[in-house]
């Protein structure tokens, strides 16, 4: 990769971990299921209007957007919701590590559904790295006065599980023939359609007060940025620098959370989400035999399964 192509790398985990912050500060005002719903409509609207600039055509067959509606679910619906409500449990910085351990739990389901991606053995010790790394998180607050809600937990790592579905099953739009961009842009579109009636009944948010202009503000960089333009940063980076070099936006995500939570909310985490966050980290790089490799001094090689969307 490029310089400018490390740049926008760093500023991708930027934007995705600003996806935390965006959220956090919209919470304060707007329940959980409305703000998914900005965040989809918003994103939406930003990739039609890139996917009409660059002259991208648009599918338009039922089996295609039936795909799209499945990927929604998986991809953005179910763990958008999950993650939303959570963070109004936990600080979001936190709630950045827990999606951190996407990557392993895309490799259990892929092991399970799939036939060509199996368990190895340096897949199996990053697993039982990352799972060490979340019973930290767990264990340290146990004896705090102040412990996470283990709902709120249980809800980001069920969004994590969510993403790892959604890997699985968005392997069908290469065979389809769809470009990455188009699934962005059909997902956050299907996404908006099934979540009007749900944030309709739930929220009904016509009756919630005009949000201030701060609030506004972080719906729009939530949907411009954290979504739209990430998506596109995104598969520019998988295009000209392979897996290996996108996957290591997934460590660089909960750092830039962690910072945007400290710096503009006040939040602050306790030495075990470190620690935590340290053997999650560590059982990424395991996942693909880096780390075994570096141990025996060997130069990296082979391939990483590209990172889905965390946030």
């Amino acid at each position: 990769m490029s310089a400018v192509d490390w740049v926008l790398l760093v500023a991708l985990s930027m934007l995705w971990g600003g996806s935390f912050f965006f959220s956090k500060v919209a919470l304060a005002e707007v329940p959980p299921l409305t703000v998914v719903l900005a965040r989809v409509a918003i994103a939406a609207v930003g990739l039609f209007l890139y996917l009409r600039a660059t002259r991208q055509a648009l599918p338009a067959t039922l089996t295609i957007w039936a795909a799209f509606l499945g990927m929604g679910v998986l991809n953005n619906l179910i763990p958008f919701s999950l993650i939303f409500w959570s963070q109004t449990q936990i600080p979001s910085g936190l709630a950045s590590i827990l999606i951190a351990t996407t990557p392993i739990f895309s490799i259990l389901v892929a092991h399970v559904l799939t036939t060509d991606e199996r368990m190895t053995p340096a897949k199996g010790a990053g697993i039982l790295l990352g799972f060490a790394g979340v019973a930290l998180l767990m264990v340290g607050n146990l004896f705090q006065a102040g412990a996470i809600p283990v709902l709120a937990v249980l809800a980001c790592l069920g969004a994590a599980l969510s993403y790892g579905f959604a890997g699985v099953f968005g392997r069908r739009f290469r065979r389809m023939g769809i470009a990455p961009a188009t699934v962005a842009f059909g997902q956050v579109a299907a996404t908006t359609i099934l979540m009007l009636p749900i944030a309709g009944l739930v929220d009904a948010p016509w009756h919630l007060a005009m949000p201030s202009l701060t609030t506004l503000g972080a719906l729009v960089g939530l949907g411009l940025l954290s979504t739209a333009l990430a998506y596109i940063i995104f598969f520019h980076i998988l295009a000209v620098g392979g897996a290996i070099n996108s996957s290591l936006v997934t460590l660089l995500v909960p750092v830039s959370a962690i910072l945007l939570g400290s710096v503009f909310l006040g939040e602050t985490l306790a030495l075990n989400h470190f620690a935590g966050m340290a053997l999650i980290s560590l059982g990424m790089l395991s996942i693909d035999g880096r780390v075994f490799r570096w141990l025996r001094k060997g130069r990296p090689e082979g391939a990483a399964a590209a990172p889905r969307q965390i946030t």
